[in-house]
């Protein structure tokens, strides 16, 4: 079973899908056509990877007419921080122990 952060990983490995996420963080809620501006590539493949970043929970999407409008989802980060914290705290100790060898060893 995928544990939440290795799906979060693989989503926002894409550097397309990454710049198409960090661009809502920016500019907050925006249409297909506007992400699709400043993607530098189509519009199927701006909405392929919304599809795949709403599929993981990071964005979610507003029918406003006839327009699509796309907004993160913050707290579908929480896995990455929480992840990111275990692994600081890991090395963390992993240096303290080194450290503490080195001076043993000095001595």
């Amino acid at each position: 079973m995928q544990q939440p952060h290795d799906i979060l990983f693989r989503t926002l490995a894409d550097p397309t899908r990454r710049a198409i996420f960090e661009r809502l963080c920016r500019d907050g809620d925006l249409t297909v056509g506007v992400l699709t501006a400043g993607a530098g590539v189509s519009q199927p493949a701006v909405s392929k990877h919304l599809g795949v970043l709403k599929r993981a929970g990071l964005v979610r999407d507003r029918q406003d007419g006839r327009q699509t409008h796309y907004s993160v989802q913050i707290d579908a980060l929480a896995p990455l921080v929480h992840w990111t914290k275990e692994m600081k705290s890991f090395w963390q100790n992993r240096f303290d122990d080194l450290e503490d060898l080195l001076n043993r060893m000095d001595q």
